[in-house]
């Protein structure tokens, strides 16, 4: 029965063309009730979608995806709390505000980074809060790793990144289901590699060596 109802979403999403690109085989739709968009995981950045990597994995469209009720601090000076560049001045998809302090303001792309190296110590590179910011940045879209921070443990050598991390994963056999070829072979992000998917989960052909996550 999983394998017939994953064949039929498959089926389904080759006829979905993606809101982004516009091209055909888009896996995820918007789960706001009565939209219909529909976009390819590679695609999100560019289309401001978010993904939540939690629970039951929601996906949003750009119109309907979850959005920061703070604004951020009169005295902030308009400035990366991570990276230290301008940030925009105003909250958007790509600046984002800590909820707690609403002081530390940071781009989208710098906070994920620095949640996939935090891992569980990941929290608020200002006021240090962690409950309530890491909430907040699971509900707008940012993915966390459950690992000891990176600059406490060392990776052994020769172990790799396992998992699809596709927003609907469609492999029958599951998230940590790998084969050498075809539509399971699993592609790790060519810049980080903290990041995989199953080449049907994101509609990448057999042609297609290169593949980077939403963080790079």
């Amino acid at each position: 029965f999983l394998v017939a109802d994953t064949r039929r979403v498959i089926r389904e999403a080759a006829k979905k063309s993606c809101f982004v690109c516009y091209k055909m085989g888009a896996s995820i739709t918007c789960c706001e009730t009565g939209c219909d968009r529909t976009f390819h995981l590679p695609c999100a950045p560019d289309g401001e979608c978010v993904t939540q990597y939690f629970g039951a994995y929601r996906s949003f469209c750009w119109q309907h995806r979850p959005q920061q009720a703070v604004q951020a601090h009169p005295s902030q000076d308009n400035t990366c709390s991570i990276c230290l560049d301008t940030v925009e001045e105003r909250i958007s998809y790509k600046t984002m505000v800590c909820p707690v302090c609403q002081d530390a303001c940071f781009h989208r792309h710098c906070i994920q980074r620095l949640a996939l190296h935090a891992g569980i110590s990941f929290r608020c590179p200002r006021c240090l809060n962690q409950e309530p910011f890491m909430k907040e940045m699971l509900t707008l879209g940012i993915r966390l790793s459950k690992r000891p921070p990176s600059w406490e443990s060392v990776q052994p050598l020769g172990q790799r990144h396992g998992r699809c991390d596709a927003g609907m994963c469609l492999c029958p056999e599951g998230r940590e289901h790998t084969e050498k070829k075809g539509p399971w072979q699993l592609r790790l992000c060519s810049s980080c590699a903290a990041e995989g998917t199953h080449r049907q989960c994101s509609s990448l052909g057999n042609s297609t060596y290169s593949w980077e996550c939403n963080t790079c």
